[in-house]
């Protein structure tokens, strides 16, 4: 075999390695920044003390384009819930 297509196919596989390395890489590095992203959403959520209920309904008016006074509504609720415990107190 020609000596120069032995030094191509032996460059050829250690690029295949190498590609496949990376691959899997990218891989962990995509779940990684995907389970980051979900763990700063649930801080999110859990700051603003929304329930799932509510968290579905915005959700669901988001998209229909009304997402933003679905979120006014809840935060009202949830204001209004606080009055009312802090009258009890």
């Amino acid at each position: 075999m020609n000596p120069k297509i032995k030094k191509i196919d032996a460059e050829y596989e250690k690029n295949a390695a190498k590609i496949t390395e990376l691959q899997a890489r990218q891989k962990e590095l995509s779940k990684e920044r995907t389970e980051l992203e979900n763990l700063d959403i649930i801080g999110i959520v859990r700051s603003l003390g929304v329930t799932p209920d509510a968290l579905a309904a915005l959700i669901q008016a988001s998209r229909g384009g009304q997402a933003a006074p679905a979120l006014g509504n809840i935060l009202e609720e949830k204001e209004g819930g606080n009055d009312v415990e802090a009258e009890n107190d």
